[in-house]
């Protein structure tokens, strides 16, 4: 189980924002941050903080990964040719943490994290435990037959709360899924506003 599981709404009263868009979320009851100064009066932000603030969001956003593997992630993005905020976002989707939640078969990305890591998913038939398993293009994932009857996947499912992006195509009768194709900052259903821009400048200071 992620380390990070206990405490991921903390993210979202931090930033202030409801990141995944969930009826759960602290922020749709308190707005302010925790802690006993949550309350206090907020000062304009500077242009760091707001760069930070970016940063912290699209990071928490997909199960707050380490700062050391956003950072590579974003030098991996640096490198492609192209725009590097698109580039970022198309590898940020590429992890099979992030498509497992996508395709639905878990409720949160905490729990695609924790699934994947269990050997729950199937990347083209073979088991794979690595979440930051980077995935490609006509990708086929799938839920392991013996792990196809869980509580878990089956609420995730059945439940309205999201739908499908039209990057990828998923037989939910199959429990799989394709990875059709890498997309762009316009194709995913953020339920807040991502800057990736700004975290590209935020790296560039």
């Amino acid at each position: 189980m992620s380390k990070r599981l206990k405490s991921k709404y903390k993210i979202n009263r931090r930033l202030g924002e409801n990141l995944w868009g969930r009826p759960k979320s602290p922020v749709n009851k308190r707005e302010y941050g925790p802690g006993q100064h949550g309350q206090a009066r907020r000062r304009k932000p500077s242009d760091f903080a707001v760069h930070l603030s970016a940063k912290q969001k699209l990071r928490g956003y997909y199960g707050n990964i380490t700062e050391k593997q956003f950072r590579r992630i974003y030098g991996e993005a640096e490198q492609v040719r192209g725009d590097t905020s698109e580039n970022l976002i198309g590898l940020l989707e590429r992890r099979l943490d992030a498509v497992v939640y996508r395709m639905k078969f878990v409720p949160t990305v905490f729990a695609a994290r924790q699934v994947v890591n269990h050997g729950h998913i199937m990347v083209n038939g073979r088991r794979v435990t690595i979440p930051s398993y980077r995935v490609k293009e006509g990708d086929v994932i799938s839920v392991r037959e013996r792990s196809r009857t869980m509580a878990l996947i089956l609420e995730a499912i059945e439940s309205p709360e999201r739908d499908v992006p039209d990057y990828m195509d998923v037989d939910f009768q199959k429990m799989q899924g394709t990875f059709v194709r890498t997309p762009k900052l316009a194709d995913v259903p953020y339920p807040v506003r991502m800057e990736p821009n700004l975290v590209i400048e935020y790296y560039s200071r």
